[in-house]
């Protein structure tokens, strides 16, 4: 792991980038298929009503799982930071410190979903015949958060040391038992939404236990040992000044998409069934999500080093990388549109929806990467407050005025699939303007004390 880690701090940038991209990816995809493949076999075994209960519970684990593992990737950008620096009494404070705080944030999870999801269900108008579906998968679901929270945080560890292979394989083998549990409890024990919730449970306690055991058997100041759990004051207050913006950011999206969610809801169960489905195979995310950890941890370990020319030429090297996979992905997905989504459903109906829908977003997903990129490098240098507005504002609060003013005029589809890329091009384009500003690196330096940068 160490010469990974050299790796990213030295060498081709483009290359590093993508040896360190795609194993983030591949984990990405297999992190999608828990749901789809949630979503394939409700929809195929159990029918519409049950699909669309996965859906509705969708936003409401998005939003209180969101502020959390905002907050914990505070964890990863330091201890990146201390990687490149080569800080070993600082990893390894680091690496006790995130894991302490994901047992801590895994039992905030479980109380506040398991308590609060019916409430945010009722409140955002979730259809009657997919309620109780609804409720039921996200009380299983949030049941086993302490276990979700660990991976997440555990394989952020790693990452930030340079080992973006392991969590991708971690995943993999929780994919897998997540589809055979999935064909157990729900086709063969006919136990239906509650069966894609226990399943995927049971999957993440997979995953949590091999992470745990991988960081368990690191060599020296990496390695994760029980007796040394605890948060370290200091430490802590850097990993929440970084964590914080970032969990708020998630929350501000989620809030926004449950502004959507509701509108979706107006449109009933079929509407809601298709926007289920199209969000399960629209993989884009998983790119635009997978460059956004690359260039973080990447920048995050180079300003370490204090090899400031690589942070700045790395963010450009990965904008052009990533929009021209965005793009040609999203052209797959918009020609194939139809077919693709029969792969979730039969109904006719809700495959027409959701193509409507997959038109009127997925031609213009290439929008989101500069939001995406910059934020992320900015990010991992700890300056995190300003992406944070950045974001909320141009993105979260703008979707929440669209719905409320622009949709509550033109009740329609187009018009509520419309505020992606509004939101998208605004924040581009302010992101843009304050990274060509500059000073945000400049800030950071002076801020921890580091060599100046050769300006």
């Amino acid at each position: 792991m160490k010469n990974q880690a050299r790796q990213i701090t030295e060498g081709v940038i483009w290359k590093q980038l993508l040896l360190f991209f795609f194993p983030i990816l591949m984990g990405s995809f297999f992190q999608q298929m828990y749901n789809t493949v949630d979503t394939i076999i409700v929809g195929r075994f159990v029918g519409t009503e049950a699909l669309a209960s996965v859906g509705a519970a969708g936003p409401i684990i998005s939003l209180i799982n969101g502020f959390f593992l905002g907050v914990s990737s505070g964890a990863t950008v330091i201890l990146a930071q201390f990687y490149g620096a080569g800080d070993h009494q600082g990893i390894s404070d680091a690496v006790h410190t995130g894991m302490a705080l994901a047992i801590a944030i895994g039992l905030c999870v479980m109380g506040i979903g398991m308590g609060a999801a019916p409430w945010i269900l009722e409140l955002i108008g979730t259809p009657a015949s997919c309620m109780e579906g609804a409720m039921t998968y996200s009380r299983i679901y949030f049941s086993g958060a302490v276990a979700s929270m660990i991976y997440n945080m555990g394989s952020g560890l790693l990452r930030a040391m340079g080992d973006s292979k392991r969590p991708m394989v971690f995943l993999i083998w929780a994919c897998v038992v997540n589809i055979v549990l999935d064909l157990v409890f729900v086709v063969g024990l006919g136990l239906g939404v509650a069966g894609v919730g226990i399943a995927t449970v049971l999957s993440q306690v997979v995953s949590a236990v091999l992470v745990l055991g991988s960081l368990m058997r690191l060599p020296g100041d990496e390695r994760l040992e029980g007796r040394k759990l605890r948060f370290h004051g200091n430490l802590l207050k850097n990993i929440l000044c970084v964590g914080v913006p970032a969990g708020l950011q998630y929350v501000m999206f989620d809030v926004s998409n449950l502004i959507i969610q509701a509108g979706i809801n107006s449109f009933g169960d079929i509407a809601v069934a298709a926007w289920t489905a199209y969000g399960k195979i629209d993989v884009t995310w998983m790119i635009v999500s997978a460059f956004g950890v690359s260039v973080t941890t990447f920048v995050g370990q180079n300003f370490g080093a204090q090899k400031y020319d690589r942070v700045r030429r790395s963010v450009w090297v990965c904008m052009c990388m990533s929009v021209t996979v965005v793009a040609a992905v999203s052209a797959v997905l918009t020609v194939f549109r139809e077919p693709i989504l029969s792969i979730c459903t039969t109904d006719p109906e809700v495959i027409h929806i959701g193509g409507k829908m997959m038109l009127y977003i997925v031609v213009f997903n290439v929008l989101f990467m500069p939001v995406e990129v910059f934020a992320g490098a900015m990010r991992g240098t700890g300056y995190s407050v300003v992406p944070t507005l950045v974001t909320c504002v141009c993105v979260c609060l703008l979707r929440m005025v669209w719905v409320l003013t622009v949709v509550t005029k033109w009740h329609s589809l187009l018009s509520l699939c419309l505020a992606y890329p509004v939101s998208w091009g605004l924040c581009s384009l302010v992101f843009l303007a304050v990274y060509l500003k500059g000073d945000w690196l400049h800030k950071r330096i002076e801020a921890l004390g580091m060599e100046p940068e050769n300006r």
